[in-house]
């Protein structure tokens, strides 16, 4: 293992029954571990924007589901889904739930990560926005620290920082309106996914990167943050130097 920027050591605690027995039911037993695995830069030569392809013919999770947890279950629904859009050119999926209520279809996740929107709103006002917490998203820790330092460094600016539902019509709208100024996942892995496009109701969704970049403006912040952090370049409660 290199000891270099962008080197880690990827820590995944695990669970798995252990009772000897077969059934449907809680188990007697579980043996609790931690995977410690080695890993190199997830982007090695950079940024690298991802397109996604908006889905609600397949859905990963559903309100009263186990969607906010963090078992197998919940990526096998995603396999399928996903090999038929790389089939297309998309390098992962866009979760929309389709509310039979309202006909809405609001954004959940993208692929296996949590999503970040920034955009304008309609009343003007910079605004980072994503899915709240409704047990249909992975409650993920990269997403609560994300919105930890936008509400510690970005809200002084004048952002609006918010966990609430929204929609992909809302999305194509602030895109069509130029209000649209970044768009990008949240995981362990990756920490920081940027997003160039999306393809939804048979157009594309222009996320708002510059021609020639790979990462928006707030995308690349948080990833700056994040790493300084991580790497203890500045001093933060979350990092201990070792």
């Amino acid at each position: 293992m290199q000891r270099a920027k962008g080197y880690s050591l990827y820590l995944r605690p695990t669970m798995i029954g252990t009772q000897r027995t077969l059934g449907v039911g809680p188990p007697g037993s579980a043996l609790f571990y931690t995977i410690a695995c080695p890993v190199g830069p997830y982007y090695p030569t950079g940024f690298k924007a991802v397109s996604l392809e908006a889905t609600t013919y397949a859905v990963r999770a559903w309100p009263g589901g186990a969607g906010n947890a963090k078992l197998g279950g919940n990526y096998a629904p995603c396999i399928v889904p996903q090999m038929l859009a790389a089939e297309k050119g998309f390098q992962q999926n866009l979760w929309l739930f389709h509310d039979q209520k309202t006909g809405e279809e609001y954004v959940t996740e993208a692929g296996t990560m949590n999503l970040f929107v920034a955009w304008k709103n309609e009343d003007g006002v910079k605004e980072l926005i994503t899915a709240p917490l409704d047990g249909t998203i992975l409650e993920g820790i990269v997403r609560d620290s994300i919105l930890e330092l936008a509400r510690d460094r970005l809200a002084p600016q004048g952002w609006k920082i918010s966990e609430r539902k929204y929609t992909i019509k809302e999305m194509d709208k602030a895109a069509d309106e130029g209000r649209l100024l970044d768009v990008f996942g949240s995981g362990t892995a990756a920490v920081v996914s940027p997003v160039r496009n999306i393809s939804w109701n048979g157009k594309m969704i222009d996320c708002g990167l510059e021609k020639g970049k790979e990462a928006g403006p707030i995308a690349q912040q948080i990833w700056d943050w994040m790493a300084e952090i991580q790497y203890g370049e500045v001093e933060h409660k979350w990092s201990v130097k070792i």
